[in-house]
């Protein structure tokens, strides 16, 4: 069992020095009240502004900003997960997220596979690589982004891998309450796992965002929800999707051949996806 806890509240596009302190602030609140885990929104460090953060971000101070989140954890003594663009090897940027151990140490990178909007597919590429998963504080846990959590394929790939927690940094806009209302808590149930999900709150570059961040359970139901700006917790535990998946083992009766099948299928017969 660890607690966990989430932040929801308003970056400053590009005000990185202001956004770190913010995290700062609630690493320290957060393992003041014993959690283990923080976890922050998508592009919190330096606000959600795709445009203006390809445009005006330059790359050679990531390493920086991940420096200064690394010593973050590691003075609080908790676990954190953030998320900032990411070069790949040949130059192209990513959304990006990261788990970091609670001495500072990387534990697990995640770049987005599924962008959202013009203003994502302009600024950023689409990685391909599946979710990985890793131990931390005793429950697998692995990473998705924003709009990746809305396709079921991603959710069910890190169940299938182990995973136990699933961490999402989002920038959700007003005007998609269901995705944190419904859907959120679908995925949680449908792949039995923890999904915790932390969203912006307030207004940023012109977005207006939902807040509305969730910590759904294996189950389906709600640990937590919020409303504006606040530090969310909740207990999450491994045996909670354990205990799930052995009252209805929906991943063990998966049957991803014929799955596959139906998906050849479709091939050249003008439906979508054809």
């Amino acid at each position: 069992m660890v607690l966990l806890a989430l932040l929801q509240a308003n970056a400053v596009v590009l005000d990185i020095e202001r956004n770190c302190r913010a995290v700062d602030e609630a690493a320290r609140k957060a393992a003041e009240a014993g959690a283990g885990v923080l976890l922050t929104p998508e592009l919190f460090p330096v606000g959600y502004a795709p445009l203006r953060i390809r445009a005006e971000l330059d790359p050679a101070v990531i390493p920086d900003i991940r420096s200064t989140l690394a010593e973050i954890a590691a003075r609080h003594r908790i676990a954190l997960v953030y998320s900032l663009p990411g070069l790949t090897p040949d130059g192209q940027w990513q959304i990006t997220a990261t788990l970091l151990g609670d001495r500072g140490e990387e534990l697990l990178t995640y770049a987005k596979v599924h962008l959202f909007g013009p203003e994502e597919r302009k600024a950023f590429s689409a990685a391909q690589a599946a979710p990985a998963v890793v131990d931390l504080a005793g429950i697998r846990a692995s990473l998705a982004i924003c709009y990746d959590v809305e396709f079921p394929e991603i959710v069910r790939a890190a169940a299938a891998r182990g995973a136990e927690l699933l961490l999402v940094p989002t920038a959700l806009a007003h005007g998609f309450d269901a995705v944190p209302q419904v859907l959120l808590r679908a995925r949680a149930l449908e792949s039995q796992l923890t999904v915790a999900y932390a969203n912006h709150s307030g207004a940023e570059d012109g977005c207006e965002f939902l807040g509305g961040s969730v910590i759904a359970a294996p189950d389906g139901s709600l640990l937590a929800a919020g409303t504006g700006p606040e530090l969310l917790f909740a207990e999450v535990s491994a045996d909670a999707a354990r205990n799930a998946r052995a009252v209805v083992p929906y991943l063990n009766d998966r049957r991803p051949a014929v799955y596959r099948s139906w998906e050849d299928g479709l091939a050249g017969d003008g439906s979508i996806g054809g």
